[in-house]
């Protein structure tokens, strides 16, 4: 199937899938494979035509989230030079709206890892505990379920190179199959209620928190801080916030919770309710402004 973009409302697919919010598409000559929401298919982009196949014309525009007004957002958050250089060089970046439960997993899987490590580990965990599913011949796996990691074991888990977050996967998937923690009850939340729900469940703190609420529920007032984004504010927003603290975080490898929670409310108050926005293309903007450096999502 086809679908022509309209030519006020920018999209391209290849930032939107190589930013480093979805972790399970992999791209193969001019397509992209991947399977959300248990549907395996395939994605090419063609200037203003999309080219997809084995799900509708509705999920392509839900998931890629083509019904926002990509250029109205991001005329709220160009509130600077640098903002707005990100912005215009990474046109047609839009926000995925994610699985939840995928989303959740991801992120805890994603503490203190690059991305290529996290591709990697969801990848086992989809092919050792997902469903196989065949598209152009090629072998694609569906994401488990919390039911189906909620019944396995540590040493598996393990086996998938989660490490320690092997307990913190399993301990979520157990409170969400047997119903503990109602993870269909944050998408009626705001993004403070949601957020603290989020926190209560271990394996889950401050940056997962709110990547899990900008990408899986549509908060888009989220504004996760990495230590991307940290690298962001001390170049670009050091004049927002006192020389000591910009020295004292400057110096230090991780951020203390009263020092994220600074930085994320910088972040929230300043862009303002698309905060979400501005953090991922600058996020984005920062790590092919540096590429080559390694560092941890």
């Amino acid at each position: 199937m086809k679908l022509v973009l309209e030519p006020s409302q920018p999209f391209n697919l290849e930032l939107t899938l190589c930013c480093g919010q979805v972790f399970r598409w992999e791209k193969i000559g001019e397509w992209w494979f991947g399977v959300a929401d248990d549907k395996a298919f395939k994605v090419r982009q063609t200037g203003r035509t999309l080219e997809f196949e084995n799900v509708s014309q509705d999920f392509v525009e839900k998931y890629f989230g083509l019904d926002n007004d990509l250029p109205a957002i991001l005329k709220q958050i160009t509130r600077d030079a640098h903002v707005t250089h990100a912005v215009k060089a990474l046109e047609g970046l839009r926000i995925i709206r994610q699985d939840l439960w995928e989303c959740l997993i991801s992120y805890i899987c994603a503490t203190y890892k690059n991305i290529p490590s996290i591709k990697q580990m969801l990848f086992n965990l989809s092919r050792k505990f997902g469903c196989e599913t065949v598209l152009d011949g090629r072998l694609l796996y569906t994401f488990p379920t919390a039911e189906r990691l909620a019944h396995t074991s540590l040493k598996e888990l393990a086996e998938c190179g989660l490490g320690y977050r092997a307990r913190y996967v399993l301990e979520t998937a157990q409170k969400v199959a047997s119903g503990e923690f109602n993870i269909e009850k944050l998408k009626t939340q705001n993004y403070g209620e949601a957020r603290n729900a989020l926190l209560c469940l271990k394996g889950v703190g401050l940056k997962v928190a709110d990547c899990v609420s900008l990408f899986a529920l549509e908060k888009f007032e989220a504004f996760p801080v990495d230590v991307w984004m940290k690298r962001v504010i001390i170049r670009h927003y050091a004049n927002h916030f006192e020389e000591d603290f910009v020295k004292k975080i400057s110096l230090k490898k991780s951020l203390t919770k009263a020092d994220y929670e600074k930085l994320n409310s910088f972040g929230r108050k300043y862009f303002g309710e698309y905060a979400g926005y501005a953090q991922e293309y600058l996020y984005h903007f920062e790590r092919i402004s540096s590429k080559g450096e390694k560092s941890s999502y």
